[in-house]
């Protein structure tokens, strides 16, 4: 017992010392980007516009992470470890796709779910696409939704619209092998606005047909 004892006692130094030796890795920090999106004007809503509720926005396989996605030439998509969204990208998206509405002129008022205010339309979808792609030189983002009128007091719900806008921007420098994550978040931030003014446009050109 007593060898045990001295044989454990002259191996633990050499075991601490093996610790030490360990490579350590350096420390990165985190950086943190907001979806920052706004329309560049504020138009007033005419009398009589609709009252527009704009359900939670569900996020696509992948884009419920806060990392920024990075398409590869081979058709996969990254979602980088050390660079995200300062929340989760479909709620930073769908906050700016109130504000961005509620500029519009469109409607009276955009609300959320639980507001006194009783709609007219109802808004839900989800963020299909938020990402940067290098190789060609662009970042996409894309929405799926839908437009939907009734489901109060009994009524029956009727599709007014789906909507499947799409935009784009050009990434700093053009195509490249890799792109800087500051350059990505900012295209990424501009493809989303230009969906978001596409919406507008089919939006109006909808509510403009069921008057």
């Amino acid at each position: 017992m007593r060898d045990k004892t001295r044989r454990a006692a002259l191996l633990l130094p050499l075991a601490l010392g093996a610790c030490t030796v360990l490579p350590q890795r350096p420390y990165q920090e985190v950086r943190r980007f907001a979806l920052e999106v706004e329309r560049p004007e504020r138009v007033p809503p005419p009398s009589g516009a609709p009252v527009l509720l704009v359900r939670s926005l569900r996020g696509a396989p992948g884009l419920d992470a806060r990392g920024l996605q990075i398409a590869r030439p081979d058709g996969t998509v990254t979602t980088e470890f050390w660079s995200e969204w300062a929340a989760p990208p479909a709620e930073l998206a769908e906050e700016a796709l109130r504000r961005w509405l509620a500029a519009s002129g469109l409607f009276s008022a955009v609300v959320v779910p639980g507001s006194r205010l009783r709609p007219d339309l109802t808004m839900e979808g989800e963020l299909i696409r938020l990402q940067a792609d290098p190789a060609a030189g662009v970042a996409r983002a894309g929405l799926s939704l839908l437009l939907l009128q009734g489901g109060e007091g009994g009524q029956e719900v009727r599709i007014r619209g789906q909507f499947l806008p799409e935009g784009t921007a050009p990434l700093p420098g053009g195509a490249a092998e890799r792109v800087a994550p500051a350059d990505a978040a900012a295209a990424m931030t501009a493809a989303f606005a230009d969906a978001l003014a596409r919406l507008e446009a089919e939006l109006r050109s909808t509510l403009r047909r069921g008057r």
